[in-house]
């Protein structure tokens, strides 16, 4: 959206509500928010590491007197390391996700990151990917400090004088997808349902969940939309995410159909339609859910054959 400038820091997007955006929201380079309320604060999603999210809560206290005193509410809208890393620097009195998002918060500690970082030299085009990724964020030291209350489906709190809903839309990007909801200001947080100008990942799917997730978002006719990363956006992000899917449906499916493998239609259409979007890459992530799909196999690919695939894409 015009009227927002897609710049590092913190952004007041309605009076007490605020984005924290990460240009140019690559890998682990996420978007985050603050909510305030009378006397209360909520934070929506932390940062990839601890500098980062000291950098991230410094801005927030300096720009909200209610922020400054204290968090109250730490809200994670699903368990992939740059949404919830930072979490342990918060001190929230309550953090609160999906029962899904809990269950499935500790799949990836910060510590192994850290060692495939330490590893990655020596492991060749995969190494080199993984650096390229990742090599910006500092994952030592860091306690993973998990949600203290789940829900399943609908959640409504308060936040001092606000109405703040959190909707449960996952399996989708993650397993335990949530959005967050502030009618005052029709303004979501849609987490990781939305990259805007990036490609999406496609984790967990089905896919048509993750249609029903931007049905969920637009239903609510909101005039913000916060994405898990880019820009700031409105009914257009959705409903260009609605067209990737769409498209990807289709080629995928002609592609299955035909006997590629997922790596060689990945090859295909990171040339295609979508090729402007950052980190065209992640077609394969997306592919291989896919294609599970249409052959209904419940096994997905393991995360490093997933990162091996994306690697020789960028390789060559």
């Amino acid at each position: 959206m015009a009227r927002w400038e897609y710049t590092l820091g913190l952004q007041e997007i309605a009076p007490g509500i605020y984005a924290y955006l990460q240009p140019d929201g690559s890998w682990g380079l996420n978007n985050a928010g603050l909510i305030t309320g009378q006397d209360e604060s909520l934070i929506i999603d932390t940062l990839y590491d601890l500098d980062l999210t000291a950098e991230m809560l410094a801005a927030m206290r300096k720009a909200s007197p209610t922020a400054a005193a204290e968090f109250d509410i730490l809200v994670n809208t699903h368990a992939n390391g740059d949404h919830i890393y930072g979490n342990e620097l918060v001190n929230a009195g309550e953090i609160i996700a999906t029962k899904a998002c809990a269950e499935e918060f500790c799949d990836v500690p910060p510590q192994m990151m850290a060692d495939i970082l330490a590893a990655a030299p020596g492991m060749g085009e995969l190494g080199r990917f993984f650096q390229s990724s990742f090599g910006r964020f500092h994952f030592q030291g860091i306690t993973l400090t998990p949600p203290t209350r789940t829900f399943e489906g609908h959640l409504d709190i308060e936040v001092g004088n606000r109405e703040v809903s959190l909707i449960q839309v996952g399996p989708c990007h993650t397993k335990g997808d949530l959005i967050v909801w502030v009618p005052e200001g029709r303004i979501v947080f849609a987490g990781d349902v939305l990259f805007i100008n990036g490609t999406p990942i496609m984790w967990a799917g089905p896919v048509d969940n993750w249609f029903n997730a931007l049905d969920t978002i637009g239903g609510l006719k909101p005039e913000v939309i916060v994405p898990g990363h880019g820009p700031i956006t409105d009914q257009t992000g959705l409903d260009e995410t609605r067209a990737y899917f769409d498209y990807l449906v289709a080629e995928g499916e002609k592609r299955f159909k035909a006997g590629q493998s997922v790596v060689e239609a990945s090859r295909e259409l990171m040339k295609g339609t979508y090729s402007r979007w950052g980190d065209p890459e992640r077609v394969a992530i997306n592919l291989d859910t896919l294609y599970r799909q249409f052959g209904n196999d419940p096994t997905p690919a393991s995360a490093v054959e997933l990162f091996g695939i994306m690697a020789e894409l960028t390789a060559n």
